[in-house]
């Protein structure tokens, strides 16, 4: 059986850390453009990281997602995650952390995701990437809008020329983008809208044996933020045109005939 370790089980979640962050940058993270986000170093121990990446590399029911879009591969099943990988997303799902998130970003009841969503670990093989793309806006089986996105990065001695940079965008052209480096211990954070564009749209260039390494996890709210799309959507991809290419839910007309046809098939 495995077993936790708890040698820094108390240093999992710094409350105390995080909470003087959230008094500290509120203002520049709600100010930030292209849109409201922040980036933060050395925010965990680096021990616990340490022990997510030894049982990332063992795991093998992974996901993959190979589009034009995006290639990636994802592990969002609770029960495959290893005891401390599972020990740090309860408390980034923890009342604690939603305290933070709440006290940043200014928006109230967040709610997490136990059930991770689109989220949990990521990983991106050299070649691999993620498109520019804004998020489904409605977990449908939460039945709640997303507003936040939580990314904690765990690549040990990345360097520049690796790529792998995540990117912001103002609008699908790609105007005033901003790049992100994901070293090991940054954790980005950001509010989920409409024109939230982001991703990684350039192919991975790490060596080989190398991969982009990240746990993500998404916060939600009862009520719809002004700044989402009315309608909701699944995820929504730009092409190399500027255009939109939604990805992930239904047409709602498509819905409509499979419901009509269904009837008279009786």
């Amino acid at each position: 059986m495995k077993t936790l370790d708890m040698s820094h089980y108390n240093d999992i979640l710094p409350v105390e850390k995080l909470y003087r962050l959230a008094e500290e940058q509120q203002n520049s993270y709600r100010k930030a453009q292209p849109y409201s986000h922040g980036v933060f170093d050395d925010v965990f121990e680096p021990s616990i990281l340490n022990n997510i990446i030894r049982e990332f590399d063992s795991k093998e029911e992974w996901k993959t997602f190979d589009t034009k879009y995006e290639k990636k591969s994802q592990l969002s099943n609770d029960d495959s995650l290893g005891p401390n990988t599972r020990a740090l997303i309860h408390n980034l799902n923890s009342g604690s952390f939603l305290t933070f998130l709440e006290k940043l970003t200014g928006i109230e009841s967040l709610i997490a995701d136990p059930y991770l969503s689109g989220g949990g670990l990521h990983k991106i093989e050299p070649g691999g990437k993620l498109g520019i793309h804004t998020d489904f806006n409605r977990n449908d089986h939460l039945r709640l809008h997303r507003r936040i996105n939580v990314l904690v990065y765990l690549n040990e001695d990345w360097e520049e020329s690796f790529g792998g940079h995540f990117e912001l965008w103002s609008d699908p052209k790609g105007a005033q983008k901003k790049k992100i480096l994901p070293i090991f211990n940054r954790m980005a954070i950001f509010n989920t809208t409409g024109n939230s564009f982001h991703g990684h749209p350039e192919p991975l260039t790490c060596p080989p044996d190398r991969a982009r390494k990240s746990l993500a996890l998404y916060y939600y709210t009862v009520e719809k933020d002004e700044l989402q799309s009315k309608g909701n959507h699944g995820t929504v991809f730009i092409d190399e045109k500027g255009n939109r290419d939604e990805i992930g839910k239904t047409p709602f007309l498509t819905k409509l005939k499979r419901k009509a046809a269904s009837i008279l098939k009786g």
